[in-house]
């Protein structure tokens, strides 16, 4: 049974209701949900002594966010998560929080996510995320966002030039961010490919 475009993950599990009250609700829940899992992953870290930018597991979960909601709710999911630790939880990595981490060293990282959300999001709504040869384009893209944001962001707090900034904010996390990209195109297709056989079989 094919998969009508412009569907997401979410909206396959969770199918739309008649009232638009419901339908708010439930993109809520999602958005929420999905701002609490950001929250609870971005806790999972390993200092670097070599770079000031922790390895997490954010990326990771941005990349997921935006390919299982799609665009518009994973953006929101992502700016409700930096609002959250603007706000004083401590959502950050290692339980920080605050508005200075909007500034500091890793703040380009945290500003490319609600665009990573949102891009991957509409490319996954697209059905980049049903094939793996295309799932694979659509978190290359996503992870190359990071980088452009995380490393320019980078040279400019250090005043340090690209090259340096490239050393130290991208090249320590492209085997973490290979295995990420692998992980999540092994899950999109497959889980896509779970989804079809449920509705295929449900319609016999």
């Amino acid at each position: 049974m094919a998969i009508a475009p412009g569907t997401t993950l979410a909206d396959q599990f969770i199918p739309a209701r008649i009232s638009r009250t419901s339908n708010l609700v439930k993109d809520g829940m999602l958005v929420i949900g999905g701002s609490a899992l950001l929250a609870l992953c971005s806790q999972v870290i390993i200092p670097l002594p070599f770079t000031p930018i922790p390895l997490t597991l954010q990326t990771f979960v941005v990349l997921l966010i935006g390919a299982t909601l799609g665009g518009k709710r994973g953006l929101l999911t992502s700016l409700l998560y930096l609002l959250e630790g603007v706000a004083g939880l401590p959502v950050f990595a290692a339980g920080a929080s605050g508005l200075a981490h909007l500034t500091g060293p890793s703040a380009g990282y945290l500003w490319a996510m609600p665009i990573v959300a949102y891009v991957v999001g509409i490319l996954c709504e697209r059905g980049m995320d049903r094939k793996y040869s295309t799932a694979v384009i659509a978190m290359l893209i996503g992870t190359i966002i990071v980088y452009i944001c995380g490393v320019s962001w980078l040279s400019i707090f250090t005043h340090s030039s690209l090259y340096v900034a490239f050393l130290e904010g991208m090249v320590p996390f492209i085997p973490g961010d290979l295995i990420k990209i692998i992980v999540a195109v092994a899950l999109l297709p497959t889980t896509w490919r779970i989804v079809r056989q449920i509705k295929s079989t449900s319609a016999n």
